[in-house]
């Protein structure tokens, strides 16, 4: 354990009570071993316990080798406490710390591979993610740092959104992705089964009327009341038609993707308690160069939206202009 730094103990009495502790602790070892050498054995005698009528300790010194292997073991603590950390708030003569360590690493491994990832941020994501040597990298870097929310696969899990599909909160375009991985994000939900807003009846009505919105089984009578109570209770943030509102990370409910369960039990609690949920911050601690390797490895998993730039183009082409809105694709919705 790194002692050195005085931040350690909250007290000058945590440090004292490391000291004497270890040096109490050190001190009675080598009192100990002193003393088994200086007791007067006589060969034949024993401590006078006896088990299963005959069978007694005999009371003999403890062999040399032991005694001086523990001697040696005694020195190398008082050694190892000169030169390391681990005597209260003492440095040790190496003046080594775990910090120290870990920044001698990440200096190496800076100097190492910082080059390849330099060379990387100077593309655009679009043609990073097409590179196979960057997708690689991008890979290993989502399993480390994004795969114990996400999932090893990016498919998510409760409560933890899927990357492959086209759905995203605050957006799935390269700059959104990078601008959610660099800063995080922070997702709130506020409950609304307390007075003034619904009692559980009418919690139970609105959960109905989203459901229905999305095509989940749902009771006519109560979407009905639920759809007369949905926009003073739930406008506000998941807009009149209920298809959210992307920029500021407000879900869509008339899709079929329910990050925390479509279950009608689940959908009441939520609406009744609220929800938190956080997605942390990695640009101060990954860098500029590794955000940009993750957001085009996550960018090409299939779910990526094509960036802003793009849309133009395609709006350009007569065809699509002039094409029925019968015949138009649909829009993916983002959640």
């Amino acid at each position: 354990m790194d002692f050195n730094i005085t931040s350690d103990f909250v007290s000058g009495f945590w440090n004292m009570y490391v000291i004497v502790l270890v040096g109490v602790s050190i001190l009675f070892c080598g009192w100990f071993l002193w003393i088994q050498g200086s007791v007067k054995y006589t060969p034949g005698d024993v401590t006078g316990h006896k088990w299963d009528e005959t069978l007694e300790e005999y009371s003999n010194p403890l062999p040399n080798w032991w005694r001086w292997m523990y001697y040696i073991t005694v020195l190398f603590a008082v050694v190892y406490l000169a030169l390391y950390p681990g005597f209260g708030n003492m440095a040790g003569s190496f003046g080594w710390t775990m910090r120290g360590q870990y920044d001698a690493e990440m200096k190496a491994a800076e100097a190492q591979y910082g080059p390849k990832f330099s060379q990387f941020l100077k593309q655009d994501v679009m043609t990073v993610a097409k590179n196979q040597e960057a997708k690689e990298m991008g890979q290993r870097l989502f399993q480390t740092y994004c795969a114990q929310c996400h999932g090893g696969d990016a498919g998510g899990q409760p409560g933890f959104p899927n990357l492959k599909d086209g759905d995203w909160l605050w957006g799935g375009s390269p700059e959104k992705i990078k601008e959610t991985i660099t800063g995080g994000r922070m997702g709130i939900m506020t409950p609304k089964g307390v007075k003034p807003d619904m009692d559980a009846e009418q919690v139970k009505d609105v959960v109905h009327y989203a459901r229905s919105l999305s095509g989940l089984t749902s009771d006519p009578v109560r979407a009905q009341r639920g759809g007369e109570l949905f926009p003073q209770a739930c406008a506000a943030c998941h807009q009149a038609d209920g298809k959210g509102l992307q920029a500021a990370g407000y879900p869509n409910l008339t899709d079929k993707v329910w990050l925390h369960g479509s279950s009608e039990a689940k959908q009441i609690e939520i609406v009744t308690k609220g929800m938190t949920n956080q997605m942390p911050a990695f640009g101060a601690f990954l860098g500029e160069a590794k955000i940009h390797l993750l957001t085009a490895y996550v960018w090409g998993l299939g779910g990526g939206v094509q960036p802003a730039a793009a849309a133009p183009a395609a709006a350009e082409a007569p065809a699509a202009a002039e094409a029925p809105a019968a015949e138009a694709a649909p829009a993916v919705e983002q959640k």
